[in-house]
C-alpha cells in the first residue's frame, strides 16, 4: 500500500516526513533533558517532586485528563497541513508545562522551581519553531 500525497502541506509518508518526525521528536527530547538541567543548575534551582506533596493527585488528574484530550483531538489535527500541526503540538506544550509551573507555584512553596519551568516552557516554545522552520515544516 502506497500512500502519497503531493500537497507539501499534507503529510508526506513516502518523502521522509516520519523519519524527519522521529528525529525532531528524539533531538528535542534529549535537547529539553539538558535544557532543563542547564536553567535548574544556572538559578540553583533543586528539582523537587509533585507526587511527594499533597498535589499528587491533582497533578496525576490534570495531567491524564491534558492527555485524554490531546489524544482525542489528534485525529482531526494529524491530516491537517503543518502550520496547524505546530501550534497544536506547540498548545499541547504550552498547557502541559503551564499546569505543571502551577502545580510547583502552588505545592512546592519554597522552591522556584515553577520559573524554571516557566523559563524552559518559553525556550522550548521557541526552538521547536526553528527546528520546524529548518526541517520545512513551517512558514
Amino acid at each position: 500500500m502506497e500512500i502519497l500525497w503531493h500537497n507539501k502541506d499534507r503529510l508526506d509518508i513516502n518523502g521522509g516526513f516520519v523519519v524527519r518526525f522521529l528525529v525532531l521528536i528524539i533531538v528535542l527530547i534529549i535537547l529539553g533533558f539538558l535544557l532543563e538541567k542547564i536553567i535548574s543548575k544556572l538559578l540553583g534551582v533543586e528539582n523537587k517532586k509533585i507526587s511527594e506533596t499533597s498535589g499528587k493527585k491533582v497533578h496525576r488528574w490534570g495531567r491524564g485528563i491534558i492527555l485524554v484530550i490531546f489524544l482525542c483531538t489528534l485525529p482531526f489535527v494529524i491530516t491537517k497541513d503543518t502550520n496547524v500541526m505546530k501550534w497544536y503540538w506547540i498548545l499541547h506544550l504550552i498547557l502541559l508545562l503551564g499546569f505543571q509551573s502551577i502545580l510547583e507555584w502552588k505545592y512546592l512553596k519554597n522552591s522556584k522551581q515553577y520559573v524554571t519551568t516557566l523559563i524552559f516552557l518559553m525556550l522550548s516554545v521557541v526552538i521547536i519553531k526553528h527546528f520546524l522552520q529548518l526541517l520545512g515544516w513551517s512558514s
